[in-house]
């Protein structure tokens, strides 16, 4: 079972401030949040029930930037994510609902 959610970063997230000045970064904690509200939308569960077992984030995500999260169910019960720029796998990991 895999599921898809679309987002544009909004170029005046307030996250770009300070971080960094210059070249703004999207942290990686707003991937991860963006992750687990389309996990909880998927499952009707709230967040406070979700873990996340593991992430990696392998590409930088500035303003403007669009993106494909896909959530993909596991054997395990455990959901993996990826979050996609175009066909480029910025950042990856699992959940757990």
């Amino acid at each position: 079972m895999i599921h898809e959610t679309s987002r544009v970063v909004p170029a005046d997230h307030p996250a770009f401030a300070g971080h960094f000045p210059g070249r703004p970064i999207l942290p990686g904690v707003v991937l991860l949040a963006w992750a687990v509200e389309a996990l909880e939308a998927i499952t009707g569960r709230p967040a406070a029930n979700c873990e996340i077992a593991s992430a990696k984030f392998l590409r930088p995500v500035g303003p403007g930037t669009a993106l494909t999260l896909r959530h993909t169910l596991q054997p395990s019960g455990a959901w993996r994510f990826d979050v996609l720029a175009g066909a480029d796998v910025v950042a990856t990991g699992s959940l757990r609902a």
